[in-house]
């Protein structure tokens, strides 16, 4: 399976327990540099150093292999390098059975040029009414500036089973279901352990539940 952390932070990697040495946007930078002091300017030379320098930017953690986009792009972009970029991408994720892209909360994340186009668009919110008013919102930007084929609702963190039911969801939003608030996971963030080390948890329970509404199935990480 291929992660990749479309977040600035790069929030994914320490979830994950995974140390990032290089993002996609290192590449790009130290690219454009070459370009631009004229050490690289063959079409061929291009594409050969970006092709190496993105798999080197891999991070392998168990069965999985990490991503890392890093930060948004700034002003002076080459926008023949950002375009190479996204279908080096799209080849390197063609590699892979299952591509997961963790995206930055908020609508901007839709038009980070990895997710223009998903099978699932999977939307995740607490149970405030703003976070599922953001969500919608998210979801209706995406029907322009996404190609997916299903998109769903799960909300996070709800305390309990009376909180869920007092919801008012809209009924455009797919919502598959409710994750509980977790002592574990908490404590895992706080000492800043991988979540791949937690053998049971009842959010793991309710996650498996709700992907296998939309035809998704978790494997154990071995």
């Amino acid at each position: 399976m291929l992660a990749i952390d479309a977040d600035p932070a790069v929030g994914l990697s320490t979830a994950l327990g995974i140390t990032v040495s290089k993002t996609v946007d290192d590449v790009r930078n130290e690219l454009i540099r070459q370009v631009q002091s004229g050490k690289a300017t063959d079409k061929a030379e291009i594409l050969s150093m970006l092709d190496y320098e993105m798999f080197s930017a891999l991070e392998e953690q168990k069965n999985i292999a990490f991503l890392a986009i890093g930060r948004p792009e700034k002003e002076g972009c080459y926008c023949q390098v950002n375009h190479v970029l996204k279908d080096l991408i799209a080849s390197m994720a063609g590699n892979f059975d299952y591509v997961v892209i963790d995206g930055e909360a908020g609508i901007e994340q839709v038009n980070r040029r990895v997710m223009e186009k998903v099978t699932h668009l999977i939307l995740v919110s607490d149970a405030s009414r703003k976070g599922i008013h953001v969500v919608q919102t998210i979801q209706e930007v995406s029907d322009s500036a996404i190609a997916y084929e299903k998109a769903c609702l799960i909300l996070n963190r709800l305390r309990s089973a009376e909180e869920w039911e007092k919801l008012l969801i809209p009924p455009v939003l797919n919502c598959l279901g409710w994750i509980p608030e977790d002592d574990t996971i908490r404590s895992y963030d706080i000492d800043g352990r991988s979540i791949l080390e937690i053998d049971d948890s009842p959010v793991i329970t309710a996650m498996k539940n709700c992907l296998a509404k939309i035809g998704l199935q978790i494997a154990a990480t071995p």
